[in-house]
């Protein structure tokens, strides 16, 4: 039986809700006496002190990226552009998103502010580099311990400084079990009066649907592309399948890095046109990237005979 992305991402997306991470503060470990107060720089070149301006008294969400990265951290930076939505004004008023370099030599402030750019983030999420040696000093005490750029964690700390809760948990698993999550490291969210249902929602389950590529192209492709609503990240895909070829379709979802190394003169037309974010390599099957066709040629199918409505935009800031 082959192994999909998708369904590896299900297994880790049930790894982490079945088996939580917990980093509760041991006698004051995760406070200003553990978490490091070296001086970090923002995408917008401002320079801040790790804890005093970033964690001191706030609730955080922390993600590990680098902007060359040819696989995960696109993903995972869209998910999160997903978070960020659902939780609305209250990104950047109770709850802060960080996002640190893992490739301080190569993210400057202006690569992060294109990388940040292109997924149309708000003020409440600040992308952080440095210099090497005080960035690495951070991210290991925030548990990031790889020597290679591939082997960084791709998993996502909150943390709470006041209470001081800190936990790890995923971008690629159910997103509003995620939000939920983040919502629940707030005390006054916790002790307020909401139903069940609220809180059950990221827990339950999604009905698989029977349309080949449904499932997937929600969790993988959605973050970054729309059909017919616009583009977001990347390109619309409605009627790409009309505009391509199948074949040229396939191995760009398959290996889109390939193909611009290759000099394909259309994935080097969509690099040029979206510089800040290039179509990372997802490492899906050949059978995937079929179901992920189909399903892009039955909605564009659909949305020409006026049979469903474009839906998932992601709000620009």
């Amino acid at each position: 039986m082959r192994q999909t992305l998708l369904a590896a991402m299900l297994a880790l997306a049930v790894a982490a809700v079945s088996v939580p991470s917990l980093l509760e503060a041991q006698s004051g470990r995760w406070n200003a006496d553990y978490l490091p107060n070296l001086p970090v720089v923002t995408q917008d070149g401002k320079t801040l002190k790790f804890y005093d301006d970033v964690i001191k008294d706030k609730i955080v969400l922390i993600s590990f990226i680098y902007t060359n990265c040819p696989d995960i951290c696109p993903l995972t930076t869209a998910r999160l552009t997903q978070v960020e939505d659902q939780l609305g004004d209250i990104v950047g008023r109770d709850i802060f998103f960080v996002s640190m370099t893992v490739d301080p030599e190569r993210d400057t402030p202006e690569r992060l502010k294109e990388f940040a750019t292109a997924f149309g983030i708000g003020p409440g999420w600040l992308f952080l580099t440095g210099t090497p040696e005080d960035v690495r000093a951070i991210n290991y005490k925030l548990g990031d311990r790889s020597r290679r750029l591939s082997d960084h964690r791709n998993e996502i700390v909150l943390g709470n400084d006041t209470t001081g809760e800190w936990q790890r948990d995923t971008a690629l698993g159910d997103l509003n079990r995620l939000v939920i999550t983040i919502r629940d490291m707030d005390p006054k969210w916790r002790d307020q009066d909401h139903t069940s249902r609220d809180r059950s929602a990221g827990n339950a389950l999604l009905p698989l649907s029977q349309q080949p590529g449904q499932a997937m192209f929600k969790k993988i492709c959605a973050p970054c592309h729309t059909i017919g609503v616009g583009d977001r990240v990347g390109p619309d895909l409605r009627g790409v399948t009309q505009r391509r070829e199948r074949a040229w379709l396939s191995s760009f979802i398959r290996e889109p890095a390939k193909m611009r190394a290759q000099q394909d003169p259309v994935a080097l037309a969509l690099a040029a046109k979206y510089p800040g974010v290039h179509m990372p390599t997802l490492r899906v099957s050949e059978i995937d990237a079929a179901d992920l066709i189909a399903y892009i040629d039955t909605q564009t199918a659909r949305l020409t005979d006026g049979t469903q409505d474009a839906s998932h935009q992601h709000h620009q800031h």
